[in-house]
């Protein structure tokens, strides 16, 4: 999604988040322990030692301000995730995901979708400063969507099952220096970005209909298109490149960078029978860790939108 342009975005089931809250002893209040993210970390520590560690208690904290929680528990949450950090697979948003319905669960309340989503949004807001809220909505959903900012929630019906490669560079690439950067051109060239976000937007609309009238055989074409329009404007990468030259090498119908770019991942269209050759001409050219996932079959949801 870009600049009130529309976006698709599917989850990957691969990869994922997971929380476990259990009863602390008498007055230890709430500790977290993240290892995937080296996080260790005491609720309320006047000293919170970096941005993961306060993402985590500001999410655990809108969680208890939610339920009306008068009194801070004796709880101790772990958390644990496979979602690679800051690679445009939303793993903040994962993580935030896991922890919020883990916490509602064992306080015994019941959050809708939507409640979830907003909880993890807050929590991006974090992370990125001027999140999209794609990435929230697909994790907290678990489903395909068709997003577009301020607009109501639609569920993307996939008439067609079809198949990914998705290879990661390597390179960390935090969301807000890209998304940062982006806007300083754009403000430098308003005219020339805009026109570019429009055929963005275009892509976005046609590959909605390609998938939900089940010609997945076309995305590659969008993917490709996509991926010339996000190397004009400044997020891809020379690792990105060489791993999307290399899944086009190898038979990919089409490939393109994933999330605000700049390293990260990318994912490439592949037929099921070529996914193996494709994951292997990616994992030679350099990336460190390669994943094929089939975005399957989904009901046609209705148009009234998705909220609980």
């Amino acid at each position: 999604m870009v600049y009130g342009r529309p976006a698709i975005a599917v989850p990957v089931p691969e990869v994922c988040a997971r929380a476990t809250v259990e009863k602390g002893t008498q007055r230890q209040g709430i500790w977290i322990h993240a290892p995937d993210l080296e996080v260790s970390h005491h609720l309320g520590d006047v000293v919170v030692r970096g941005e993961a560690a306060f993402a985590l208690e500001a999410t655990v904290r809108n969680v208890l301000r939610k339920l009306g929680c008068p009194d801070m528990p004796d709880l101790t949450i772990t958390v644990t995730s496979t979602v690679p950090v800051a690679s445009g697979m939303g793993s903040g948003a994962a993580v935030a995901t896991a922890m919020v319905r883990a916490l509602a669960q064992h306080l015994g309340a019941s959050l809708s979708t939507e409640e979830v989503s907003a909880l993890v949004f807050a929590t991006e807001v974090i992370h990125h400063g001027t999140p999209s809220g794609i990435d929230n909505t697909v994790v907290s959903y678990a489903n395909p969507i068709y997003f577009v900012r301020s607009s109501p929630i639609e569920l993307l019906h996939v008439r067609r099952p079809f198949n990914l490669v998705i290879a990661d560079t390597g390179v960390r690439s935090p969301t807000r220096v890209a998304v940062e950067d982006v806007r300083r051109s754009w403000e430098a060239d308003r005219q020339r970005f805009e026109a570019v976000f429009d055929r963005i937007g275009m892509i976005a609309a046609l590959a909605r209909r390609a998938i939900e009238t089940g010609q997945s055989g076309s995305l590659g074409g969008l993917m490709n298109q996509n991926q010339e329009l996000l190397r004009e404007i400044g997020v891809s990468s020379p690792e990105l490149e060489k791993l999307i030259s290399a899944a086009l090498a190898a038979g990919a119908e089409g490939a393109k960078l994933c999330g605000a770019g700049r390293g990260g991942n990318m994912v490439a269209l592949v037929s099921r029978n070529g996914a193996g050759k494709v994951a292997a001409s990616v994992r030679a050219a350099g990336a460190v860790q390669v994943m094929t996932t089939q975005v399957r079959q989904t009901p046609a949801p209705s148009r009234s939108g998705a909220g609980e």
